[in-house]
């Protein structure tokens, strides 16, 4: 049996869905016998009746109902197939490729982009969202120009710069008991409350942890593990239980009273947010000019 028509196929999705040849004609952009003409085709090459045809009108058979549904995935298969297509083709010829943690990827990186296309219109931006880990595996292996990350640990084979400074709060729910507290909360107790975390890897996770380790503590295990920071707020919100999370990512939570600040004290929570690259390379052209825009308030030195 030979492949039917990508057209045809919609068409007949459009007839199931619409319960009117005609009215899946219009949505087609053919005219009623062009398309009665396609489905006639489409009933000889599988051997099935697909519609009933009266003088009132047509309607889908049992078997077209089938038919419909299996044309209906094959065509969602083909459009993820183009979209990935042009994914990998926006890939192939990104002139700048990026990695970043979502707190930069999210808060600091769109202006930074904005002021480099700017000067360079026609410039495209290849850019990865994921955790510190990943963005320095990234950049170790030369698969992106330049990555931006949260964590605080020592990078083997990549030198970074500072670009902005950070401060992580602890925050919880309106209702949650510690939201009334009057004393601020210290490390002990800290390390001692499960709370709702990141996946290991996240740069925020790294920088609670390795807190709470420079006091002599070892934190508890998490009350939840999340993949995303969005899904830590919404926890949060909900009530299930505090986490410490990126000032820049809850000050909009906190000036709208749906998260509470709950001061902590003998622990250091600010920290760097750094672009990082291949040590054995230099930042140069648009990856040095983004480089250049990200740092211009912040003129650390480069580090290894």
């Amino acid at each position: 049996m030979s492949l039917p028509d990508v057209e045809s196929l919609r068409l007949l999705v459009f007839v199931g869905q619409d319960g009117s040849l005609t009215t899946a004609a219009t949505r087609a952009g053919m005219t009623q016998p062009a398309a009665s003409k396609r489905i006639s085709s489409l009933e000889r090459r599988f051997g099935l009746r697909l519609l009933e045809r009266s003088p009132t009108g047509s309607t889908v058979t049992a078997a077209g109902r089938l038919v419909c549904e299996w044309a209906e995935r094959v065509l969602e298969d083909l459009q993820l197939m183009l979209e990935g297509v042009e994914a990998l083709r926006r890939e192939r010829t990104a002139q700048l490729s990026l990695a970043a943690s979502l707190t930069v990827a999210e808060h600091l990186l769109p202006t930074w982009i904005g002021d480099l296309r700017r000067n360079s219109p026609e410039l495209h931006v290849g850019l990865q969202v994921l955790n510190s880990t990943r963005v320095c595996e990234l950049a170790l292996h030369g698969e992106i120009d330049l990555g931006f990350i949260e964590s605080p640990r020592r990078l083997r084979g990549l030198r970074s710069q500072v670009v902005a400074r950070d401060r992580l709060v602890l925050v919880v729910a309106p209702g949650h008991p510690w939201s009334r507290r009057r004393h601020p909360i210290d490390a002990a107790k800290l390390a001692g409350t499960p709370l709702i975390s990141r996946e290991t890897g996240s740069g925020t996770r790294d920088t609670v942890e390795q807190a709470l380790l420079a006091t002599g503590l070892t934190p508890a295990d998490p009350l939840l593990e999340l993949g995303s920071t969005a899904a830590v707020r919404s926890s949060v919100a909900t009530g299930a239980g505090p986490a410490l999370l990126s000032e820049l990512v809850v000050a909009q939570d906190l000036a709208a009273g749906t998260l509470r600040e709950v001061p902590t004290t003998g622990i250091e929570l600010h920290r760097t947010l750094r672009a990082v690259w291949r040590a054995d390379t230099t930042p140069s052209g648009t990856t040095a000019d983004l480089l250049a825009i990200a740092t211009r308030t912040n003129p650390a030195r480069a580090r290894p």
